[in-house]
């Protein structure tokens, strides 16, 4: 699959697949902030994209960054019909300040595929055999 990507600035730095195979493009940032401990931040990265019909975009930590720093994504569904900038919403859940640098990998995205919904409202659901057990109700393990 082939996608288009926009530079918006000059110096931008489009995503890529660090390895062959991987799933995530790495987006790097656009600018230099220093994001504090519970901050919310839209990062900016520098780049508008096509994706065809039927896409999604999906923006993601980096498994590094969460670990090591505390740095999470937030809102990361992009829709195959936005032409605006990306940006990577991150908050910082760690304890110290943690410095973004222009240039750095700060996010992850993937491309996948959206299976689109028919709505059916029904007055009943189905039984099954977990049925309304939720939020911990199938065990410890």
């Amino acid at each position: 699959m082939e996608i288009k990507f926009q530079k918006l600035f000059k110096d931008t730095i489009l995503p890529k697949y660090a390895h062959l195979g991987d799933a995530g493009l790495d987006l790097y940032s656009q600018e230099n902030k220093i994001l504090v401990p519970n901050e919310i931040y839209a990062v900016s990265l520098g780049f508008a994209l096509e994706i065809p019909h039927g896409y999604v975009a999906r923006i993601l930590d980096r498994s590094g960054l969460a670990l090591k720093e505390g740095l999470h994504c937030l809102a990361g569904v992009v829709d195959a019909g936005y032409r605006g900038e990306y940006k990577a919403i991150i908050i910082n859940l760690g304890k110290k300040p943690y410095k973004i640098e222009k240039g750095e990998r700060i996010a992850q995205m993937l491309i996948q595929p959206v299976e689109i919904c028919v709505i059916k409202e029904v007055e009943l659901l189905s039984e099954s055999k977990r049925g309304k057990g939720g939020f911990g109700a199938s065990g410890k393990n």
